[in-house]
């Protein structure tokens, strides 16, 4: 969709769960200043994009952000005529692609797939050299993805209940695994050690392939991971799945309750993906952005794609996801302090 200006006014700079839900909705909320869009001229946002489009990602090439980044690049290549490249740029808990992104012009052309460790965990944990809420234009909130709460299938235990139990009579037994200090998986079983009122020990991998061949080895009692993650153990019967932390139940597994209806409300924990630009990004662009990402999402083969993993397809428009954004780092941020976690 493209926008004439009629009267451009100079852009001045400032600072910044249902399964599936409607890409036609569009719900807004006040999120202040961070999401002041100025007019761009109409010649820069009727021409957008006039050159190739980067899409940054914090992670590995073959992971999951950067296997559905280059879904999405490939169906807006086709779409807007102009290549759309995915760079991953890895390291810092993906904060250098997001900070390649925060010092990018803000024309449309260069964005990065935004994920938890970079903007509403990672920045309570460790110092990043940008402002996760104000150095950013939140564009769509793309997919999440659910995680679950998982154990060794010899382990004697098949609800939330009977695991603390386990946990509170097997107290030398008792630890997590996390992909590393500050993840998802990290804060998920702070939440779980929070809720439950235990004393489960976190032991940080490299990534959770290697953690869950030590759990399946007994090595490891548990861990809280996205679905996606697990479903090839849990499929095959080598782990067993607990409960399910996130609001709602999974399609793909409709039988395991979620932590809420376990008993433990207060554990649940989504990973998240999101196209975010510079600070400043012309509105129009932005809605453009938005609009044809919403279009790539509600594709029948983008959507099987997601769901294969347990993904929820989003497509939020911008003033939605910043204050999904907003209010996921001040529930992040309050974990961290309570569970006093540290970089180290």
């Amino acid at each position: 969709m493209q926008h004439r200006v009629t009267h451009p006014a100079p852009a001045r700079r400032r600072s910044l769960f249902t399964p599936l839900v409607s890409l036609a909705a569009a719900t807004s909320f006040a999120v202040g200043s961070a999401q002041a869009q100025a007019p761009a001229p109409a010649s820069q946002s009727q021409a957008f994009p006039n050159k190739p489009v980067r899409i940054l990602v914090g992670s590995a090439a073959g992971g999951g952000t950067d296997v559905f980044s280059r879904l999405i690049a490939s169906k807006l290549q086709e779409m807007w005529g102009q290549p759309v490249i995915v760079e991953n740029r890895t390291g810092a808990s993906a904060s250098i692609a997001a900070d390649m992104v925060a010092k990018s012009p803000p024309d449309g052309h260069t964005v990065v797939m935004a994920i938890p460790n970079s903007h509403t965990i990672g920045p309570h944990v460790m110092k990043f050299p940008y402002d996760p809420l104000k150095d950013f234009t939140p564009i769509t909130l793309v997919m999440e993805i659910p995680s679950v709460v998982v154990v060794n299938e010899t382990l004697p235990v098949k609800s939330m209940k009977e695991l603390v139990a386990y946990i509170k009579d097997n107290p030398q037994k008792a630890n997590y695994y996390s992909s590393g200090i500050g993840s998802t998986q990290h804060l998920a079983g702070e939440m779980f050690n929070i809720a439950a009122g235990t004393k489960v020990a976190h032991i940080p991998y490299k990534g959770s392939a290697p953690a869950i061949a030590d759990m399946m080895g007994g090595t490891v009692l548990m861990g809280i991971d996205p679905v996606s993650a697990t479903l090839g153990q849990l499929k095959g019967g080598k782990i067993r799945a607990i409960a399910v932390a996130a609001p709602t139940r999974i399609a793909s597994m409709p039988d395991i309750p979620t932590t809420a209806e376990a008993g433990y409300p207060g554990v649940e924990m989504l990973t998240w993906y999101g196209l975010l630009g510079p600070a400043n990004l012309p509105k129009p662009i932005v809605d453009k952005w938005q609009q044809d990402v919403a279009k790539v999402i509600a594709m029948p083969d983008v959507q099987e794609r997601m769901l294969a993993v347990a993904g929820q397809p989003r497509g939020l428009p911008p003033e939605a996801f910043a204050k999904f954004i907003a209010d996921q780092s001040a529930r992040m941020g309050k974990l961290v302090k309570d569970a006093d976690i540290k970089d180290k």
